[in-house]
């Protein structure tokens, strides 16, 4: 097996055992979540909104010229699977709920894969490129868990249901992206990961502005904000946590306008300026 796809593969468990660790920290209060399942959403939903425009979106416009349209597919992608599933499956309330849950937690699943498949291209450009990618990813993991069982929870899935989902679609997904990739990465350019990262990038946003924020209505306003900022505040700690190598080069070289070889974070090895 070459030592980039091991590499790649090694860190991708990594990925899904911090993304075990935050499903294990929200099921040691499984009772308190339940009966607070809007508010846990809602924070959720905040710490979401923020790493996707702190984190994921930025990356994602970065990567390539056409990537805004892609991040606008993947929000419009997002909303007519949601009308599909609302409009074409049963109107049982308890069938209904729960299968309001597919939409965000398909966008999770979709980007926890495709963080697995950045792994894989980054360290085969570069072992030291793969490892700065791999950090500054596995950093989000936990709070990865965290929303993919609060998708979970608010639609009325019980504690180990949305236990054993919530890990299958935020944590199994990373290695599984990584080994997939792994064996078809000489075949993989950089430009179809961009794109496929930003439409992924598209349905995060679509859940955090759209079904992780409809507890805005249930709960009161000060508790909603209140849990809504938790969640924001929490993200932010994540963001300012210093990672090394990751994005740093790329601004400096931007701000000195050199021409030389750098790693633009994530995606690929290339040469000159954005």
């Amino acid at each position: 097996m070459p030592i980039s796809l091991q590499a790649s593969f090694s860190f991708g468990l990594i990925a899904a055992v911090v993304t075990s660790l935050g499903l294990i920290a929200v099921a040691l209060r499984s009772d308190w979540s339940a009966r607070q399942s809007g508010l846990f959403a809602l924070s959720a939903g905040g710490m979401l909104i923020t790493l996707c425009l702190l984190h994921v979106v930025p990356e994602a416009l970065a990567a390539g010229h056409d990537a805004a349209k892609f991040l606008l597919g993947g929000f419009f992608a997002g909303l007519l699977l949601s009308f599909a599933v609302r409009t074409f499956l049963p109107e049982g309330h308890n069938t209904q709920a729960r299968a309001e849950a597919i939409t965000p937690l398909m966008a999770v699943a979709v980007h926890s894969f495709f963080d697995g498949v950045i792994y894989s291209v980054a360290f085969a450009a570069s072992f030291a490129s793969g490892v700065y990618a791999s950090v500054g990813l596995i950093m989000h993991e936990f709070a990865e868990g965290i929303i993919a069982f609060a998708i979970l929870s608010r639609h009325g899935f019980r504690l180990r249901e949305a236990l054993i989902w919530a890990f299958l679609a935020a944590g199994a997904t990373t290695p599984l992206g990584a080994l997939v990739s792994g064996v078809f990465v000489t075949g993989l350019g950089a430009e179809t990961i961009a794109a496929l990262y930003a439409v992924s990038a598209g349905l995060l946003i679509y859940v955090a502005t759209g079904p992780m924020m409809k507890p805005l209505t249930e709960v009161s306003p000060g508790r909603g904000i209140a849990a809504l900022a938790s969640g924001i505040v929490f993200a932010l700690i994540i963001e300012t946590l210093p990672l090394p190598g990751h994005d740093h080069q790329h601004h400096q070289d931007h701000a000195d306008h050199e021409d030389h070889e750098h790693v633009r974070p994530d995606f690929s090895v290339y040469r000159g300026n954005p």
